[in-house]
C-alpha cells in the first residue's frame, strides 16, 4: 500500500483525536470555540478517511482508525486530563495495538 494512503490515513486518525480532544473541552457543547474546533476537526477526518479509501478496504481502514484512535485519546485523557487508566485498560489497549499490527503484518487484506 503506498506510503501516501497510510499518511492520509494518520492525517484523519490525528485530526479525529483532536476532534475527541475538543470534544472534551467543549463540556457537553457549552462552549462555542471547541465545539466549533470539535466539528471542523472531524469533518476533516472524515475527508481524509474517504480519502485513504480510495486505496484500502474499509474495514482494515477503520481497524487501524479505531485502534490507534482509543490508544492516542486514552494518552491524551492521560495526559492532558489527568484520566488514570487501571492495569485492565492498559492490557485491553496492548491487545488493540497488537490486533492492529497484527492486521498490519500479516493480513492478505492489506496489500504490502
Amino acid at each position: 500500500m503506498p506510503t501516501l494512503t497510510y499518511a492520509t490515513l494518520f492525517t484523519a486518525i490525528t485530526l479525529e483525536v483532536i476532534g475527541t480532544t475538543f470534544l472534551q473541552r467543549s463540556e457537553q457543547f457549552t462552549r462555542f470555540l471547541p465545539t466549533l474546533l470539535m466539528g471542523l476537526c472531524y469533518a476533516a477526518s472524515f475527508y481524509f478517511l474517504s480519502l485513504a479509501l480510495r486505496a484500502m478496504p474499509l474495514g482494515i481502514a477503520y481497524a487501524i482508525w479505531s485502534g490507534l484512535g482509543i490508544v492516542l485519546v486514552s494518552l491524551i485523557g492521560l495526559l492532558a486530563f489527568g484520566q488514570r487508566l487501571d492495569l485492565p485498560a492498559v492490557i485491553g489497549l496492548g491487545m488493540i495495538v497488537g490486533g492492529v499490527v497484527v492486521v498490519n503484518l500479516f493480513s492478505n487484506s492489506v496489500s504490502h
